[in-house]
């Protein structure tokens, strides 16, 4: 058997840290300069487009007059709150659908016909239902994420190998020794996953969810500076909530090598 090619192009080839970490700056900052380029440059009303300089001088007139850490921190208890109630009821849903294929015939069609549904139509009814206080705003963030990742744990579950329960029935294993010692440990890896993607998707509804009534946070800020063509401070909100979401993206990636290093072991060398 031939030797693993490692060249730069080669499909799912190795890759060495240092070129990797080079490769990603060049990524986050080529954007960063075009963007400072096109700015500059005079051809874009700044109204519209404003520099970078423009950007941060608003974040820190934002930290120190408007109690920036203040809208951090209630944005993310939001979306923590919000994608935290979708896991604890969609991780257990999805397993039973992904194991049963009873219920999955009962409730996967059901499932998949909601997630269709964009979730700002639901804000009038979640006004009605719930009020207009936090229990809006994280079940917007609810609605947005808890149907997605019922279906995406199902799919991670069916994707465990039939011969691994093939081979607990063979042993004698019980219906629960095969899903507790069998799928849920198989399917571990795929199921991290799933919840660092979802949290990103919870992160994009923020907006919306803080549409309901709200006084605070990223996303009413957002919406409040619209209003007043603050267009640095909307670039603001929305780089915040870039970097906060790839930050906790980062953390559950960290996690998954730790907690899986075998699932790693050719990401580069």
């Amino acid at each position: 058997m031939s030797a693993r090619r490692t060249g730069f192009w080669t499909i799912r080839g190795s890759i060495t840290s240092r070129r990797y970490w080079l490769l990603a700056a060049a990524g986050l900052l080529l954007p960063l300069a075009a963007w400072t380029a096109l700015a500059a440059s005079g051809l874009v009303n700044p109204v519209f487009l404003p520099g970078p300089l423009d950007v941060l001088k608003r974040l820190v007139s934002w930290f120190t007059d408007d109690n920036l850490l203040g809208d951090i921190w209630i944005s993310f208890c939001r979306v923590v709150a919000g994608w935290a109630l979708s896991a604890l009821i969609g991780l257990p849903l999805g397993l039973l659908i992904g194991t049963y294929r009873p219920v999955q015939a009962l409730l996967e069609p059901l499932t998949d016909f909601i997630r269709y549904m964009p979730a700002v139509a639901f804000v009038p009814l979640v006004m009605l239902w719930i009020g207009i206080d936090e229990g809006a705003k994280i079940g917007i963030i609810f609605i947005g994420t808890f149907f997605q990742m019922v279906l995406m744990v199902a799919e991670d579950v069916r994707r465990v190998p039939m011969a691994q329960i093939e081979a607990a029935q063979t042993m004698g294993a019980t219906r629960g020794e095969i899903i507790g010692q069998v799928i849920i440990p198989s399917a571990r890896p795929a199921l991290v996953d799933t919840l660092r993607i979802t949290m990103g998707w919870a992160w994009t509804y923020l907006v919306v969810a803080e549409l309901v009534a709200a006084n605070s946070g990223l996303g009413f800020a957002i919406v409040k500076a619209q209003r007043f063509l603050q267009t640095d401070k909307i670039f603001c909100g929305i780089i915040l909530i870039g970097l906060i979401g790839l930050a906790m993206d980062q953390t559950f990636r960290l996690v998954h090598r730790r907690a899986f290093p075998w699932a790693h072991a050719r990401s580069w060398t």
